[in-house]
This record gives C-alpha cells, sequence and structure tokens, in this order.
C-alpha cells in the first residue's frame, strides 16, 4: 500500500464535514484539522503501512478508532472544559516520549525506572488526555495531590489474568484494553501478592499500554521465550513503551537485558 491510498482509505472512512485534510508527501504524513474546534493532530503514514502490511484491516480499524476517540476527547473538553470529578489514573510511557504539548506545555510527570516515566491521565470514557501544568488549576489539584490520587486509584483496577505456560515457566497476562493495563505496575500490593505466588525470578513487562506480563521465569529457556514474547507485543502495540523487562525483586524493578545464549544483564534503574 502506498502513502496516498492509505489516505484515500482513511478519508472514506472518516466523516469529510468535519475535517480539513493537509496530505505532505514530503515528510509521509497527513494532518487533519477539526473545522469546529481548530484544532488537529497528526499522522504519520509509514508506521500505520507497516502495521497494515502485518494486519491488514484491523490496522486500519485501529487508527480510525485512535482519531475517532481523539477527537471525540476535544469535542467533550470543549463543550464541558476539564471536569475534576472525572477519575485520574498514571499512565506508562517510554522514557524517549516527549515532555511537553505540541503547544509546549509540560506534561505532569514523574521518573518511574531507567526505561520508563509515569504521565497521568484524566479519563474521559473511550479515551483520555494526558494532563498539562496549564490543566491544574481547572482540575482544582496541586500536582502532588493529582499524583497521590492516581496512583491510589490505580489498586481499584481489576487485576484478572490469563496464564500461560512454557517448558515449566509460567506467563500471567493482564489485557483489559482499558487503556491502562501498563498502569497496573503502579500496583505496588499487587506485584506484593504476585511474588509470593512466583517459584522462579519474578519478571515484570509493559511492552505497550494495553499489556502487564508477569513472568514466573525457572530456567534458561524462560527468558528466551520473555524476550521473544516482549518484542512482539512491542512491535504490535498501539502506544509502544519497553520491550526490555524488569526483574521485580523487595519491591524494586531493574531493567535487564537478555542476550544471547540465555544471558542475562541488569541495569540499575532510577
Amino acid at each position: 500500500m502506498k502513502s496516498n491510498e492509505l489516505v484515500n482509505i482513511l478519508k472514506k472512512r472518516l466523516p469529510s464535514e468535519n475535517f480539513v485534510w493537509e496530505f505532505d508527501a514530503k515528510a509521509d504524513r497527513v494532518r487533519l484539522e477539526h473545522k469546529v474546534l481548530n484544532k488537529g493532530m497528526d499522522i504519520s503514514l509509514p508506521e500505520i503501512i507497516s502495521r497494515y502490511n502485518e494486519r491488514k484491516d484491523v490496522a486500519i480499524d485501529e487508527i480510525v478508532y485512535t482519531i475517532e476517540a481523539t477527537f471525540q476527547a476535544m469535542e467533550l473538553e470543549h463543550a464541558e472544559g476539564f471536569n475534576a470529578d472525572r477519575p485520574i489514573y498514571p499512565v506508562i510511557r517510554s522514557t524517549s516520549f516527549p515532555e511537553e504539548t505540541a503547544e509546549g506545555k509540560r506534561f505532569i510527570m514523574k521518573d518511574h525506572t531507567a526505561e520508563t516515566r509515569i504521565y497521568y491521565a484524566l479519563d474521559l470514557g473511550k479515551t483520555y488526555r494526558l494532563i498539562d501544568e496549564g490543566m491544574l488549576e481547572a482540575l482544582g489539584q496541586s500536582e502532588t495531590e493529582l499524583m497521590e490520587a492516581a496512583i491510589f486509584r490505580v489498586r481499584s483496577l481489576p487485576t484478572a489474568m490469563k496464564k500461560d505456560e512454557v517448558d515449566g515457566n509460567s506467563y500471567y497476562f493482564i489485557n483489559n484494553n482499558d487503556g491502562y493495563d501498563a498502569s497496573r505496575i503502579l500496583n505496588s500490593a499487587f506485584l506484593k501478592e504476585m511474588e509470593g505466588k512466583i517459584e522462579g525470578d519474578m519478571t515484570v513487562s509493559v511492552p505497550h499500554q494495553d499489556v502487564l506480563i508477569i513472568g514466573d521465569i525457572r530456567n534458561k529457556t524462560g527468558y528466551d521465550v520473555l524476550a521473544q514474547m516482549t518484542m512482539h507485543f512491542f512491535t504490535k502495540g498501539t502506544v509502544p513503551v519497553t520491550s526490555l523487562s524488569f526483574i521485580y525483586e523487595d519491591g524494586k524493578l531493574e531493567p535487564i537485558f537478555i542476550m544471547a545464549k540465555n544471558r542475562v544483564a541488569r541495569r540499575k534503574g532510577k
């Protein structure tokens, strides 16, 4: 598929009366501008094409959903402003994720590990809005209050899991697709509970925002399987976080590198 073909498909799927389309062939991206809100979003086309080559129409469905949810959030914000009654949750992002909005406003964020950072999101139902400093006054909270409330709220998220076993190793998956699956890594009580059930090395992985993987690694093969698994999820996720996993021990997360011949190297986190 070529970029212009993808743009034509997206135009057919999204209501043309709502948007102005600007296709930049040189940069290989398209800009959607909402006619009423005078706000928009930039879409990088090569990434979507790559996913389309692997997943076909599923990739198109995902990007259309993302676009629609994003503009619905903008419309809700335009109509209601920042509703302080809506819940706020922490979300996990890579340390390479932008620290400011497109308008130059600093996101509310906190260091987590050497590979991950915590951002904070105002839940809007089907989507959420990352909170920046300009929103604090409207929300009626200080940065510290917001962070503490969000961490407390993450404990209320369900932790039902699916289990898979490979060569004596166990892998537990949380995948609710609620936008906060990776956020469960911040539920210290849940991780401590899992630690009590793990017989081997306990690993925790957040390859993208919609999955949390806990490993009970009991032999060398388990690390190889984990590396392949996390890389697979990392490349498939709509919001990738990190392909590295973490060893969980005594309440601390330490990034690990799984190298050739099952060798494992640890890197001290923040």
